[in-house]
């Protein structure tokens, strides 16, 4: 034991950050989904309030809904409802959260979307940004079209949509997110 003038340094354990970013955000999942949407890592809020697209400036649920594939406009702590609706949400990255930038290439885990890829099958899936849709199809954000990608053998219909982040309203276009509506319409069954 150390006298009151000694200080002693102590190991704390703490749990990995990947149980911790999992945790907080896990994946909504299930077999045979008509859309996942897939983004890089959850954003701070996210993250911390545990639901997608939880950021005060993001404009995804209101883009659900304004492009069709909900009915009402929704709010982030509706997202486990939407798998009734054939909808699921995974991020690339269950170890890191925050900007896409902040987020380094050993925290992505591509082998992990794969293995979900082939589980779940589902129909399309849909990246909420170049940065993620980069990552997966391991070209460059500027040779990255957004919209309907070319079709992959074996794999689900891949869509690369515009950021809803606040951060990234400079880049927003709606088309894209019109472009996978009228997808899911065109290629019914869905539950929308």
């Amino acid at each position: 034991m150390a006298d009151a003038g000694t200080f002693v340094w102590q190991t704390v354990a703490r749990p990995p950050p990947v149980a911790r970013a999992a945790d907080k955000l896990p994946d909504l999942l299930q077999p045979d989904l008509d859309v996942v949407f897939v983004g890089t890592a959850a954003g701070l809020r996210s993250a911390r309030f545990g639901h997608y697209y939880a950021g005060p400036g993001n404009r995804f649920w209101s883009t659900l809904y304004l492009v069709g594939i909900t009915r009402r406009e929704l709010a982030p702590d509706d997202d486990a409802r939407l798998l009734d609706l054939g909808i699921g949400f995974t991020d690339l990255s269950k170890v890191g959260c925050g900007a896409d930038d902040k987020i380094t290439k050993d925290q992505l885990d591509l082998q992990r979307f794969e293995r979900m890829l082939r589980v779940y099958r589902p129909r399309a899936i849909a990246f909420t940004g170049k940065k993620a849709a980069s990552h997966w199809l391991k070209r460059r954000t500027t040779r990255i079209a957004y919209g309907r990608q070319p079709p992959s053998v074996g794999l689900p219909e891949v869509f690369v949509l515009s950021s809803p982040s606040g951060a990234a309203r400079r880049y927003w276009r709606i088309s894209s997110w019109r472009a996978l509506a009228d997808w899911l319409r065109a290629t019914q069954p869905w539950r929308f």
